[in-house]
């Protein structure tokens, strides 16, 4: 398992992580299991979203003991009511489901107080001005949670907590498939197949996705991935809307090749099912590679944008041309060139304008990319 840094928040975790879904109409002996082999795969990074007092019961009692070796991230403003699970932000309802998540859990913190569920901008304006965040803040000076976090399918929302100052992690539904729609306050138009028959849909990854994307990075702030398998439609080649099937492994490395991202949240539902997320570390790279299948799908082939996939190598000049795009397309997206991002391209050893111009990588570029003129855009950026 590879270990990344968890934003500034100074934590290191497992790149793939698992979420709380694993866990629904399960008893304690398949928590137990499943948790079990979670750690000994080398992941640390779990999420736990669902209210239910069993599934709190059974992670608390098979996380007794070795509290220390998980990094959790348990979510505010989910609460069980009425013997359902209801995202709520009564305070009285939060703050109760908060309490009897760590009563459940035999834990006196979290890692990660996650404030479930924002996707709407009267939501965010209300939780981010009102007694949600001054909860989630009177938390952490409590000790009760290491750091702030707030869960979104929005990028737009997202982009707002970020440059807020108050998170230092975002949960964000990352996969391809939603790369490539527009931002939108209702969450179900990403899992339904007739949205990607909309006129704006797009070739390549939706501009303020990558704004969201980049400024995550820069800042520090970690982005943890949802949905990395889209619902499981991604895996059907009949359910997904590039028409062809891809791999678990391919999900997660389109994920963990996105900036920002710190971790991808798998689902399991079980234990071959993790097993087989969690070895994505221990894998070659051409059994993580998406760029030919996206790069030739037969519906929203990806196009002219970088993909990072590193198909462009090696460079005549010896420029790590995916590194390069990276760098560029951060700044592009936020219209500005951070510090941080400056500091990595100087400390380069072969920058864009070692270019010879010889044309070896665009052939081999499975998305088209004018890698030439994309070198000259980073001299304009960079060294003038």
């Amino acid at each position: 398992m590879n270990y990344r840094e968890l934003g500034r928040c100074g934590i290191r975790v497992s790149e793939v992580g698992l979420g709380s879904e694993a866990f629904v109409g399960k008893d304690d002996a398949f928590s137990q299991e499943l948790l079990d082999a979670a750690l000994e795969a080398g992941i640390n990074y779990f999420d736990l979203y669902n209210p239910e007092p069993y599934i709190r019961d059974s992670f608390g009692k098979a996380m007794e003991g070795r509290r220390e070796r998980f990094v959790l991230q348990a979510h505010l403003c989910s609460a069980w009511m009425d013997g359902q699970y209801k995202r709520t932000r009564e305070m009285n309802a939060v703050k109760a489901a908060y309490e009897d998540l760590f009563c459940r859990l035999r834990t006196d913190y979290v890692d990660v107080g996650m404030i479930h569920y924002v996707d709407e901008q009267a939501d965010f304006d209300a939780v981010f001005g009102g007694p949600v965040m001054r909860y989630a803040k009177e938390l952490k000076s409590a000790g009760k949670i290491r750091h702030i976090g707030m869960s979104s399918h929005n990028p737009r929302v997202a982009i707002q907590a970020a440059k807020s100052g108050e998170v230092d992690v975002i949960m964000l539904s990352v996969n391809p498939a939603y790369d490539i729609l527009p931002p939108s306050e209702d969450v179900e138009v990403l899992f339904e197949k007739s949205t990607y028959e909309a006129p704006d849909v797009l070739s390549c990854m939706d501009p303020e996705r990558m704004e969201l994307y980049s400024l995550c990075e820069s800042e520090g702030v970690a982005i943890t991935v949802m949905k990395p398998f889209g619902g499981g439609a991604l895996l059907d080649a009949g359910e997904s809307p590039f028409g062809v099937a891809m791999t678990a492994a391919q999900c997660l490395h389109y994920c963990l090749t996105r900036p920002g991202v710190a971790s991808a949240l798998a689902g399991a539902q079980t234990k071959e099912q993790l097993l087989e997320a969690a070895a994505y570390s221990d894998l070659p790279e051409e059994k993580k590679d998406f760029a030919a299948l996206l790069g030739s799908a037969p519906a929203h082939r990806f196009k002219d944008k970088c993909m990072y996939c590193g198909h462009c190598a090696p460079c005549t000049a010896g420029i790590d041309i995916a590194l390069v795009n990276k760098f560029t397309d951060l700044c592009e997206a936020q219209k500005t060139v951070p510090e941080t991002v400056r500091e990595h391209y100087n400390a380069l050893k072969v920058k864009a304008s070692a270019c010879v111009e010889c044309g070896e990588c665009e052939k081999r570029c499975p998305f088209g990319v004018k890698v030439m003129e994309h070198m000259k855009k980073t001299q304009e950026i960079f060294e003038t």
